[in-house]
């Protein structure tokens, strides 16, 4: 079997496990987009969803952060709060080295209307590889706040996986819930992110263009008036079955 390049470890039990990310972004792709653009459909299906482990709600006054949720009676100014019985259930888990030291479910910043939020879960990837950190790829944006992505060294960083965020509504009510992805995780390879691949670029100008493939790609098909559209998305498709195509 091959060796798995993604493992999640669930340390909060009630935590919605990790799920596949969407072709259609959860249904809310466009259907013409879904059926025509392999673009959009490979960008939102690469990686996994992220959930939130509970509903919970967060507001700004414009100062001080305050969250809420079933358990708790009113709104309470956050500083760091645990998930409902996580810190006992990690310390009877844990070696006694390790005990005391759960991670925090919300953690406010020190920066003004910034929160970080645990996902109850814990990400590892085989060596060499990295985790990008980023909201759900073209899925509708709930609004009153907007999250910061970041790549991690997954396989040596053995710590929460967490979302960073920013408030952006002030004395609004933001409401999170477990029905909607929070993130979207995506393994990659840290040759990927090395600053030599990075920096193998050529610029270049019009008159080096490879006039024949923009022919077949753009001229030809315009020219045909019967072309039915999804010629893109049918071939790439026909390539991931049939790799040997290439």
């Amino acid at each position: 079997m091959a060796q798995s390049i993604l493992a999640f470890h669930r340390l909060y039990p009630q935590a919605r496990m990790p799920e596949r990310a969407d072709r259609a972004a959860g249904g809310t792709m466009p259907t013409r987009a879904f059926r025509w653009c392999e673009a959009m459909t490979q960008a939102s299906s690469f990686g996994w969803y992220v959930f939130s482990p509970m509903d919970f709600s967060l507001m700004w006054d414009g100062e001080d952060v305050y969250w809420t949720c079933d358990l708790l009676d009113d709104w309470v100014r956050l500083e760091a709060a645990q998930l409902p019985g996580m810190a006992a259930r990690f310390d009877d888990a844990a070696p006694e080295t390790a005990r005391g030291f759960s991670p925090p479910f919300l953690t406010a910043l020190p920066e003004p209307g910034h929160v970080q939020v645990w996902t109850g879960l814990i990400a590892r990837t085989a060596a060499d590889w990295s985790l990008h950190v980023r909201g759900p790829a073209n899925f509708p944006v709930p609004g009153g706040f907007s999250l910061y992505e970041g790549i991690v060294e997954t396989d040596r960083w053995c710590g929460p996986l967490f979302a960073n965020l920013r408030l952006t509504r002030t004395d609004t009510p933001i409401h999170f819930t477990p029905d909607t992805p929070l993130l979207q995780v995506q393994p990659l390879p840290r040759l990927a992110l090395a600053e030599a691949t990075q920096n193998a670029v050529r610029l270049h100008g019009i008159e080096a263009l490879d006039w024949d493939a923009y022919h077949g790609t753009i001229v030809a098909p315009a020219l045909h008036a019967d072309r039915r559209p999804g010629a893109y998305a049918a071939e790439a498709r026909k390539r991931a079955r049939c790799p040997v195509m290439g």
